[in-house]
């Protein structure tokens, strides 16, 4: 979904009304060693009127092209021939920074550095189309279109800014371990939703939290086969037990449990307790997993026993299940516009009256345990 100044002017001669002045639209560079892959990206990427493309076989190539005319999003492989795509990056990153976007396979040994990009400061994975156009997956194509409006309105932050305030965020929040709260663990959970610099700020929430916190459910947009290893990094950076999430899976204390790429996930009770199902389904605002359709299952099965989040994110997936949450008594947070890479979907369920708290990121996970540790019958009120 694009934003308003990326339209075209309408007082352009009838020639350029139909095709655009290159100058007037989003400048797109494709670097990937497959002739297959840049011809299909092109094509695709080309179905949107407002958008140019250029391409570019190895990040040599590429890198010329970039000294001529500077693209606002670069769409780049990974394993390539003269240059890798994480020293691109890398490159990219250290010169001119740029929003990146990762194409990648699904092979499990591409995953672990398309997330080491992620990393480097690329803000968005998407899946590298194995078929010619004609065979390409009309709904991938719209993720893919999605991704790249996604990644030209990303706030590109320096990875040392960000490391820094990791480190600040986790000293602060490191009393709350011996917190003890008062709520019923059968009944309350943590459920967040994230898209366009999820990645990192899921990190950040996620280490602060202490191993006896609340059952956590994150909706993170991310291609399939991603989830699982994005889940064990963060396993291995966080004091609570992350993985991704399987179908009929108890929720229980000190976890945190991450939708696979391609499924929506769910939140069921069973018994006097909750547990979490992976579903397929159709997209549900653009999005599978969708953060609305977590959401709104966490309404129905939690209601005022839960606690909502919205981070950063294009687009508006999350604002409609995070009202739902919202009316059923749940305490709801979203991400502030200064800590996010992309201010879409915080900022559509703050103006859709969803929230109760608008904070920066380094101050969400202890508002999430202090929600659930508090009596909120009487602390609550329907204004918020």
């Amino acid at each position: 979904m694009a934003s308003d100044h990326h339209h075209s002017s309408t007082g352009r001669s009838r020639e350029n009304s139909s095709r655009g002045s290159r100058a007037d639209k989003l400048n797109v560079l494709v670097v990937d060693d497959s002739a297959t892959v840049r011809q299909v990206m092109q094509a695709i990427l080309q179905t949107d009127q407002r958008i140019s493309v250029s391409v570019a076989s190895d990040p040599l190539i590429a890198s010329v092209k970039m000294q001529k005319e500077r693209p606002h999003v670069v769409i780049t492989d990974l394993e390539m021939p003269r240059m890798d795509g994480l020293t691109f990056l890398r490159k990219i990153m250290a010169e001119s920074p740029l929003p990146v976007v990762v194409c990648s396979g699904l092979a499990a040994k591409g995953t672990d550095l398309a997330l080491r990009a992620l990393e480097e400061g690329a803000v968005e994975i998407i899946t590298k189309p194995k078929l010619g156009v004609r065979d390409f997956l009309h709904e991938s194509a719209v993720l893919l279109l999605d991704a790249v409006w996604s990644a030209a309105e990303a706030r590109i932050v320096p990875r040392t800014a960000v490391a820094a305030a990791t480190r600040l965020n986790a000293d602060a929040v490191l009393p709350l371990r011996s917190r003890t709260c008062d709520w019923n663990p059968s009944h309350g959970l943590i459920a967040v939703g994230a898209s366009t610099g999820g990645t990192e700020a899921l990190r950040l929430f996620l280490s602060a939290m202490p191993p006896e916190c609340p059952p956590i459910v994150v909706v993170q947009h991310m291609p399939e086969n991603f989830t699982r290893a994005f889940a064990n990094r963060l396993n291995q950076d966080c004091a609570i037990e992350v993985s991704e999430a399987s179908d009929d899976v108890p929720l229980r204390r000190g976890m945190a449990l991450i939708a696979p790429g391609n499924f929506h996930c769910v939140v069921n009770t069973s018994g006097s307790g909750l547990v979490v199902n992976v579903m397929d389904g159709p997209l549900v605002s653009r999005h599978r997993p969708s953060v609305d359709v977590l959401f709104r299952s966490v309404a129905v099965s939690a209601g005022r026993n839960a606690v909502g989040v919205i981070m950063t994110g294009m687009g508006d997936d999350g604002a409609q299940g995070l009202l739902e949450m919202h009316e059923t008594g749940a305490i709801t947070i979203a991400q502030n516009e200064a800590s996010c890479v992309v201010f879409g979907m915080p900022k559509e369920a703050i103006a859709r009256g969803a929230v109760d708290y608008v904070l920066p990121l380094d101050q969400i996970a202890r508002q999430s345990l202090d929600s659930l540790a508090t009596d909120r019958k009487s602390a609550r009120s329907t204004s918020a």
